[in-house]
């Protein structure tokens, strides 16, 4: 029960980390991506989709590093 309860609190962390992440990327990034990106790429929900595709990607990484099995 112990196991499962830490990794609870590790993708409760992850979460709270890619939360903070995704606040500072909408408030000083993507501004700045907005003034340099062609017109069909300044779409907000297109955005919003690459930010969340890397943070997932991110995410899974860190998880699948943290649970792999120790080489014998």
């Amino acid at each position: 029960m112990a196991g499962r309860l830490k990794i609870f609190a590790f993708i409760a962390f992850l979460g709270f980390i890619a939360g903070v992440i995704a606040d500072l990327t909408a408030e000083y990034v993507v501004p700045k991506l907005l003034t340099i990106l062609p017109e069909i790429l300044r779409v907000r929900y297109v955005l919003s989709g690459f930010a969340g595709a890397v943070l997932a990607l991110i995410i899974v990484a860190i998880w699948a590093y943290a649970t792999s099995s120790p080489k014998s």
